[in-house]
C-alpha cells in the first residue's frame, strides 16, 4: 500500500515537471515520464516490501534495553538475509492473549514470547507450533525447564525466573540475627525488624500470578505436593493436608511484619518496597539486584540472599519461574526457524545481558562463556550468580510451581493456577479467621472444579 501511494506522489510530480516544460507534451509521453520514474525509484530504494519476506516476533519483555537488544539483531539479520523482523513488545501478562488473538484474527505472529508452560502446551496442543528439537537438542538444560510435550520441544526457554529471598545484611547485623532455617526463625526475624514505620517482610496476598510465584516457596519446602504422578489432586491428603494447614498458619503468624496492602501488592509492589527501604525481606529474582543497583546502589552492599526454609531446618526451595521463545506454524515458519538458529547462536548472550541478573540462563553452557560473565554486574555479583547456578546442580534444592505440578506438562497444572484457589486459602486464615483446615478443604474443592 506504501508503494502505492508514493507511485501516485511520483507521478504528479513527473506530470508538474513537465507542463513547466512544455504544455503539448502528449499523454502517452506523460506516462512513459511516470513509468520511468517509478523504474527509478524502485531501483533506489533500499528493499520494496511488498516482494520482501518479513517475520512478526512478539515480545513480552519490555525493559528498555531488552527490546533494544532484539531491534539491534532484527536489524543485524536484515543486514545479512535481507528479511525483515518485525518487534512487536506487550507486557509478559498480555503476551498470551495477544498470541491468541493474533491466531484468531488470521494474522498470527511467527515468534513468540510466552512464560507458562501450559500457555505452549495449548498451543501445541491446537497445532499452532512447529517443534524446535534441532535448536534445543545443541545444548545441555538445566532441571525443570524444556517440558517436551509427546517427545517434541515446542519451545527455547531464554532464562529461569527463580523466586528466591532477599534480606538487609545490615539490619540482621544491628540485630544480632541469623538467616532462618526454619518458618519460626523467619518469622520471628521479620518480626524484630518490624517497628518504627519499617515492616519485616512482603509477601504478595492477593490472587495473582505475583502471590502464587512470590510466597509459596515455603510451601514448598516442606515437601508439599498439589498433583500425583497421574494428575490426581493429593493437597488434601492425609500426607500434604496437615502440611499446608501449618503453612497458612505460619503465614498468618507473619502477616503483622508486612505492610498493609499486601493483597494488592504485584511485582513492581515489593521492588519498591525493598528499594525504598520500606522492608527488610524481599521475595525475588535476579531483578532485585539490578533495581537496587539503579535506584539504592547503597543498598546493594547491604543486600544478602537465602533460600525459602521449611518448617523443621531440613529442606529449602525456590519458586519455579521461566520464560521462552515459540515458533508458530505460519507461512514464515521456515524462516522464522532459521532467524531463531542466527539469533540464538549470535545474539543470544547480547540479549541476556539486557537483564543480566534476572535472565538467569537456563542454558549450562553459558555460565562458561567467556562473553557471558564480562558483563560487569555479572562479575560484580559473582557469590549471586554462584547461588543462583547452585539451584542447578544441588540435590537438596526442591523447585516447584503450580502451573509445572504433575509429571509433565499438562493443561490441568495450568488450570489450577489460574484459579487462584491457594492465595484465596491464604486470605481466608489470615485475614478473615478460617480455621487452616476449612482453608484447605475450600480450596481443595476449587481444584477439584477444573481437574
Amino acid at each position: 500500500m506504501e508503494n502505492h501511494k508514493e507511485l501516485d506522489v511520483l507521478t504528479v510530480q513527473a506530470n508538474e515537471a513537465n507542463k513547466d516544460k512544455t504544455q503539448k507534451l502528449e499523454r502517452r509521453g506523460i506516462l512513459k515520464a511516470a513509468v520511468a520514474g517509478a523504474a527509478l525509484f524502485a531501483a533506489g530504494a533500499p528493499a520494496v516490501h511488498a516482494q520482501q519476506k518479513t517475520i512478526r516476533f512478539l515480545n513480552a519483555e519490555p525493559s528498555r534495553d531488552s527490546v533494544k537488544a532484539l531491534r539491534v539483531a532484527a536489524a543485524e539479520y536484515e543486514r545479512i538475509s535481507k528479511v525483515r523482523v518485525i518487534i512487536d513488545t506487550v507486557i509478559p501478562d498480555d503476551a498470551y492473549n495477544k498470541l491468541q488473538a493474533s491466531i484468531a484474527a488470521g494474522t498470527p505472529y511467527d515468534i513468540g514470547t510466552l512464560a507458562f508452560a501450559g500457555h505452549v502446551f495449548i498451543l501445541a496442543d491446537a497445532g499452532k507450533l512447529v517443534p524446535l528439537n534441532k535448536l534445543v537438542s545443541k545444548y545441555k538444560w538445566g532441571p525443570r525447564i524444556l517440558f517436551p510435550i509427546k517427545g517434541q520441544n515446542y519451545w527455547y526457554p531464554y532464562d529461569y525466573n527463580f523466586c528466591w529471598m532477599y534480606y538487609r545484611k545490615d539490619l540482621y547485623e544491628q540485630k544480632g540475627l541469623k538467616v532462618p532455617t526454619t518458618w519460626e526463625q523467619m518469622a520471628e526475624n521479620a518480626k524484630a525488624l518490624t517497628g518504627d514505620g519499617k515492616f519485616g517482610i512482603a509477601q504478595p496476598l492477593g490472587n495473582n500470578a505475583a502471590a502464587q510465584w512470590m510466597s509459596l516457596g515455603y510451601m514448598w519446602a516442606d515437601g508439599v505436593k498439589m498433583l500425583d504422578d497421574n494428575f490426581s489432586l493429593v493437597i488434601d491428603n492425609p500426607t500434604n493436608k496437615p502440611k499446608v494447614m501449618a503453612y497458612f498458619d505460619f503465614m498468618k503468624k507473619l502477616s503483622p511484619s508486612m505492610p498493609q496492602g499486601m493483597t494488592q501488592a504485584l511485582f513492581g509492589t515489593v521492588l519498591s518496597q525493598y528499594s525504598s527501604g520500606q522492608v527488610a525481606h524481599a521475595p525475588y529474582a535476579g531483578r532485585l539486584m539490578e533495581v537496587i543497583e539503579d535506584k539504592a546502589p547503597d543498598l546493594v552492599s547491604k543486600t544478602g540472599f537465602f533460600m525459602y526454609p521449611d518448617s523443621a531446618g531440613k529442606g529449602q526451595a525456590v519458586n519455579h519461574g521461566y520464560d521462552g521463545w515459540v515458533v508458530l506454524n505460519t507461512p514464515m515458519k521456515d524462516e522464522s526457524l532459521k532467524f531463531m538458529e542466527w539469533f540464538t547462536e549470535n545474539q543470544y548472550i547480547n540479549f541476556l545481558h539486557s537483564a543480566p541478573l534476572h535472565f538467569q540462563p537456563p542454558r549450562l553452557d553459558v555460565y562458561d562463556d567467556a562473553r557471558w560473565r564480562a558483563h560487569p554486574l555479572v562479575e560484580k555479583h559473582a557469590d549471586l550468580v554462584e547461588f543462583m547456578k547452585s539451584f542447578l546442580t544441588r540435590k537438596d534444592v526442591i523447585i516447584r510451581s503450580v502451573d509445572t505440578e504433575g509429571p509433565r506438562v499438562d493443561l490441568r497444572p495450568a488450570k489450577m493456577f489460574e484459579t487462584f484457589a491457594i492465595t484465596e486459602g491464604l486470605q481466608n486464615v489470615v485475614y478473615n479467621g478460617m480455621p487452616s483446615s476449612e482453608a484447605v478443604d475450600i480450596m481443595a474443592k476449587k481444584y477439584r472444579t477444573v481437574l
